[in-house]
């Protein structure tokens, strides 16, 4: 790092403060992998845990991961959010062996006069008791101004009697949160450069939200402002409209700010962003910048074209920095250079007229607003061809699935693979669980090993109809390479198997 660089700290609080997105509850192992990722792969310097004294669920969660931090040295890299109540805050932290607290305090007249009905001179008091208190059990403290924004603009000589008061006491940082979401970047400019240049012995944070759609921006500002510190969440989870995105952030700051630095692995944002939308279930948009699944496919033939001629569509923004492929969509706007791509990650090439033939077929799936997958493109060949050079070597020949009310569901399954048959039974979580365990039993015996199922997704229509056909998408990852099959019938299983089926030929 270059002496012109600025270090700023990033705190990760996916685990305390995104976790208040509307239907998410993480479960203690699931914080636990989280928070050891977050530390070990993605590299924050720091992460907010949980708030004090919420369940009994959270202290275990709490416990879990700082027995692990303790034995790996990182402890202090941990945080957990914390109330004015006396000592019930500090002892919640002294029995789950936390270290750190972020005090909640009201950083706007508005809250402290309508909420805690208290003066400016009482709330202090009680915060210098806490902050005493938590010292002398040997925890450190920093402190969070609640509304602070609103706080700025509507009372900001409350906002200066505080920060003069918090300089006496032993906090390391103080964090101003727009916790509303209602800055724009200009203000966020404004206001953080104020407090840094007033006080300037203090460690300031900042924590967006995203209201507004300006989360990033206004961490861009903050920053410029001269903020030491900032506050993301994986995937911009948070209440309401979430909080500042990490992924978007880091490479926002990366490319935009050389006079900064932060520690975080741009390689790793991909790969824990896929893991909380696994485990929180709140799905990614697919346009999500950095992390959604089309952020870094090509549609327009024309911009295929062009990344063949000269890298013409390509940006600072490449999809290698976090661990990520370029792909190319087909449908009705694919171009000839589209699909040459696709075929050629494929291993397949095709004279220039029948590539012209297979072009036209997929605009007309895709006029039909049916979607086409790379996995698709043999079978499409073969269709528009009327050849056999393309066929399947292996097919599902027979199963028989079971759902019984308490048992397991089951499924018998007989393979024929070039030519040679193979039967097994086994039993799974439901139906497809089953069916994919006896597959696994056949390739066991085969010493073949199967892809990984890393997403399962199902498209039915609209209308509530029994007989409508159900599309299956999963996506497979091989040899480090992904890829998705897809499967249509009137039962979701069978549409599974479908696609499944294609998988086999494709691997």
């Amino acid at each position: 790092m270059s002496s012109a660089q600025r270090y700023i700290e990033i705190m990760d609080t996916t685990l305390r403060d995104g976790e208040q997105t509307s239907g998410v509850s993480f479960s203690a192992s699931e914080k636990l992998t989280i928070a050891q990722l977050l530390l070990t792969e993605v590299k924050v310097d720091r992460i907010e845990i949980a708030s004090a004294r919420v369940s009994e669920g959270e202290f275990a969660a709490v416990k879990a991961i700082t027995k692990w931090a303790k034995a790996n040295g990182l402890l202090h890299k941990v945080e957990v959010l914390t109330f004015v109540d006396g000592d019930v805050s500090v002892q919640w932290m002294q029995k789950a062996g936390a270290k750190v607290m972020n005090l909640l305090t009201k950083g706007s007249l508005n809250h402290l006069t309508h909420q805690l009905k208290k003066k400016p001179e009482q709330h202090f008091a009680e915060i210098a008791a806490v902050i005493s208190l938590a010292r002398k059990k040997g925890l450190e403290c920093n402190v969070y101004l609640e509304d602070w924004s609103n706080g700025m603009r509507h009372s900001p000589e409350y906002v200066f009697q505080y920060l003069d008061f918090l300089q006496t006491q032993p906090v390391k940082r103080v964090m101003l949160p727009d916790t509303l979401g209602v800055l724009i970047p200009s203000e966020v400019y404004e206001f953080v450069s104020q407090i840094v240049q007033r006080y300037p012995k203090l460690h300031f944070d900042f924590h967006a939200h995203n209201d507004y759609d300006l989360g990033t921006a206004n961490v861009l500002e903050g920053i410029k402002a001269g903020a030491h510190g900032i506050h993301l969440t994986i995937n911009g989870m948070g209440e309401r409209a979430g909080n500042a995105p990490l992924a978007s952030t880091i490479a926002v700051l990366n490319d935009f700010m050389p006079g900064v630095k932060t520690s975080v692995a741009e390689n790793s944002l991909y790969m824990i962003s896929k893991l909380v939308e696994s485990f929180s279930g709140f799905r990614v948009p697919v346009n999500k910048p950095v992390v959604g699944e089309n952020v870094f496919t090509q549609t327009a033939g024309i911009h295929a074209d062009g990344d063949k001629k000269n890298k013409l569509y390509f940006s600072d923004l490449m999809p290698e920095r976090f661990g990520r492929q370029r792909k190319y969509a087909l449908g009705k706007t694919s171009g000839k250079a589209n699909i040459e791509n696709n075929l050629a990650q494929l291993g397949i090439q095709l004279a220039d007229a029948d590539l012209k033939m297979v072009t036209q077929r997929i605009i007309e799936l895709g006029d039909r607003k049916e979607v086409v997958t790379q996995a698709d493109l043999p079978y499409i060949i073969s269709d528009v061809l009327n050849s056999k050079a393309i066929e399947d070597k292996v097919s599902v020949e027979n199963y028989v699935l079971t759902h019984s009310k308490n048992l397991n569901p089951s499924a018998t399954v007989k393979i024929n693979i070039e030519g040679e048959l193979y039967e097994e039974h086994a039993q799974g979580d439901g139906q497809y669980d089953a069916f994919m365990n006896a597959l696994k039993k056949i390739y066991k015996k085969l010493k073949r090993e199967l892809p990984l199922l890393t997403d399962y997704t199902v498209r039915i229509p609209p209308g509530g109809k029994t007989d409508a056909l159900c599309e299956t998408l999963i996506t497979w990852r091989h040899n480090d390479k992904e890829f998705i099959t897809r499967g249509l019938d009137s039962d979701q299983t069978v549409s599974a198997i479908k696609a499944t089926q294609k998988m086999l030929n494709q691997i």
